[in-house]
């Protein structure tokens, strides 16, 4: 019937969102604004343009290797220690599985081949 703080509109008891109204991110948002400036300037090319320093094949220089290095041990064994580590018991289930599993496939691509081998023989003697 009428809108509410923008955000929807009533229409025979229905409400429907007004998806103009809000841009679903900020990489959409900065998209339109973009877009809306070039339409503007009269020059909407339809693509975003990179700054130089986002050039992929040019970095800046990081300092001290030897601090980076230090940095990276310590950042692997912060996300080693939010690893869930599997118990005995959980790890002989995997393995036993894997084992089950790669012993069927086995079996099935050598029948498989067994099969092709077969019928080439008999097709072509």
């Amino acid at each position: 019937m009428g809108e509410r703080d923008g955000d929807a509109v009533a229409v025979d008891g229905d409400r429907f969102s007004d998806v103009t109204n809000r841009p679903s991110g900020k990489r959409s948002s900065r998209l339109s604004e973009r877009r809306a400036s070039r339409a503007d300037s009269g020059g909407d090319t339809g693509t975003l343009s990179r700054s130089s320093k986002d050039a992929p094949g040019k970095r800046a220089p990081r300092g001290n290797p030897i601090a980076r290095i230090i940095q990276f041990v310590r950042e692997v064994v912060a996300e080693l220690r939010k690893v869930i580590w599997p118990n005995r018991k959980q790890m002989v289930t995997y393995t036993i599985v894997v084992l089950v599993f790669v012993a069927f496939m086995v079996a099935y691509i050598s029948g498989l081949d067994y099969a092709f081998v077969k019928a080439v023989t008999w097709l072509f003697g």
